[in-house]
């Protein structure tokens, strides 16, 4: 079965893409733990993280980085937190959320329902900082 995710890639489902390349892209979390939380998702649909063959699992934290660079100019943040959760997506993706307190990044605490507005903003706001 296609993931979600995959048919965000093959634009099936519209997001607020922030970044993009021929092997990764990312956008919003449509139901994010604070503003400006991105997924970074392989276009390859590998369910588990360390399924990945090396290279791609490398290159994946290499382009993650680029995307919280830039997150960490346009968000006021102490840091850009990682997570990999794996469990609601059967799609491999890395979260990369905004933090300035350990709260900020747990995910049994309620998300945020940002309006389109709201999401279109911020990730324009990060890709003129790519």
């Amino acid at each position: 079965m296609v993931s979600i995710f995959t048919r965000i890639i093959n634009r099936e489902i519209p997001a607020h893409i922030v970044a993009e390349d021929d092997r990764f892209i990312a956008f919003l979390d449509v139901m994010p733990l604070v503003e400006g939380h991105v997924l970074i998702v392989p276009k390859q649909e590998v369910s588990y993280i360390f399924d990945l063959d090396d290279t791609l699992l490398a290159d994946m934290m290499v382009f993650a980085k680029k995307i919280a660079i830039a997150m960490k100019k346009t968000i006021s943040c102490k840091r850009i937190g990682v997570a990999v959760i794996g469990l609601e997506v059967p799609h491999t993706h890395i979260h990369l959320v905004p933090m300035n307190s350990m709260g900020d990044i747990n995910f049994t605490r309620p998300k945020l329902s940002p309006s389109k507005e709201d999401l279109e903003k911020v990730a324009k706001a990060i890709c003129s900082k790519l």
